[in-house]
């Protein structure tokens, strides 16, 4: 491979040097734990700031982990069930929180069991906090740095794209050891655009092509019902596809289909369920905590000359959406009868078409197959880097899942990097 002149390499004669190559939580954690062992850290961060995905996770509640038991959690990442009950064991929810109070970050835990800083910390207080500690601790920081590539057994390209004279000026590093950290393919604009995906692909490292995770499903409304409706929410409901389990929680009917945590949690069986050719099916139930005799008694009143909104809302307190939804289902819903109709309510059907875009995704499925890493995310094709965080090809629903499986690939990682360069 051929480099211009402008190529510098750089070398240490200090202690072990260690390159973080993305400034998200993954890469974040990994350079503290390194710095805090005594090794020389240099992180490296394309965009202009530190944590992008990080700060806009936290816009919409800042859940950082949950406090559920440990193999119910493992079993949130579903095929990787095994392999995160280790990593959860090396940095659990509870050292999180021990974490972020070592940074002066107070949490508690929400009726759901979810970990959220006190109302007093916004998402940039913690996260100035973890950047003043990584500064205390001599992590040299470079951001608008970008990643170009491997060179040689242990080097690194990158591109120093700040302002000023050095602008455009590309070097490589020649570091100890380097961790990825470069993020899933979801949320662009923060950075994390999957890019670096040709730059393993060189090597031959094996990837699984991303998939959008923990976003909204596709359903073909027809025009009435967009107008009409909007975006609405549907609270205390639960939702299956096909014969699967139910998920309990509040969906948002949308423009384009439905949205929400109980979707999100569903998307990976909507995903098989598409790229199998088979029906995507979603079906919604209103009334999952009413018993069906007690379902069948309330529609069983006398209806008089009530509209069939009027009636749902006053036997059933269904949002005046629910009728729309129900007609829109089945056209004839106003005329069922009392048991047929409370079928119709604890199984909407909701016919999926395909999933929203991956650049709209909260996270994203595939990238850096577990084959191709050893026991501590240190790539087989090339010994001395590892790769932590949305890289790696594992996926979680929101609840806290998605970010502690960030931290605990990063602090996974970093301990890989310990063995090896000791």
């Amino acid at each position: 491979m051929t480099f211009n002149s402008s190529f510098l390499i750089l070398h240490s004669s200090l202690q072990p040097s260690v390159a973080i190559i993305g400034g998200g939580p993954a890469g974040l954690l990994a350079a503290q734990r390194l710095a805090e062992a005594g090794l020389r850290v240099q992180l490296f961060e394309a965009q202009a700031t530190l944590g992008r995905k990080f700060l806009v996770a936290g816009h919409g509640g800042f859940n950082l982990s949950n406090v559920e038991e440990l193999s119910r959690f493992a079993s949130r990442y579903g095929a990787e069930e095994s392999r995160f009950e280790q990593l959860l064991g090396h940095f659990s929810p509870l050292d999180l929180r021990a974490w972020a109070a070592d940074l002066g970050i107070e949490t508690f835990v929400g009726t759901s069991g979810r970990i959220f800083p006190v109302a007093a910390h916004k998402p940039a207080d913690l996260l100035r906090a973890w950047l003043r500690r990584l500064q205390a601790l001599g992590v040299e920081i470079n951001t608008r740095h970008r990643w170009l590539g491997f060179t040689g057994p242990t080097g690194l390209r990158l591109r120093n794209d700040n302002p000023g004279p050095d602008a455009g000026r590309e070097f490589v590093l020649e570091p100890a050891a380097t961790v990825l950290a470069l993020g899933g393919a979801s949320w662009a604009k923060t950075g994390s655009d999957g890019a670096w995906v040709p730059l393993l692909q060189e090597i031959g490292v094996p990837l699984t092509p991303f998939a959008p995770a923990n976003c909204g499903a596709e359903v073909g409304w027809s025009a009435f019902f967009r107008q009409k409706i909007g975006r609405t929410p549907l609270k205390n409901m639960a939702l299956r596809v096909s014969d699967g389990p139910e998920v309990r929680g509040e969906i948002m009917l949308t423009e384009y289909g439905v949205e929400g945590t109980p979707v999100y949690a569903l998307t990976p069986r909507l995903r098989a369920a598409l790229a199998g050719g088979g029906p995507a099916l979603l079906h919604l139930n209103l009334k999952p905590d009413l018993p069906e005799a007690t379902l069948i008694h309330k529609l069983s009143q006398p209806r008089g000359k009530a509209s069939f909104s009027d009636f749902l809302k006053k036997n059933l307190s269904l949002s005046p959406a629910v009728p729309t939804l129900l007609r829109e289902a089945y056209p004839e819903a106003a005329t069922l009868p009392p048991a047929a109709l409370a079928a119709l309510l604890r199984a909407v059907p909701l016919p999926v078409a395909g999933l929203r875009p991956l650049d709209e995704a909260i996270s994203t499925a595939g990238g850096v197959a577990f084959p191709a890493l050893d026991e501590y995310l240190m790539l087989r094709q090339r010994p001395g880097t590892f790769v932590a965080g949305e890289m790696l090809d594992w996926e979680a629903p929101t609840g806290g899942y998605l970010l502690q499986g960030c931290f605990s690939t990063g602090a996974w990682a970093a301990r890989g990097v310990l063995n090896f360069v000791r």
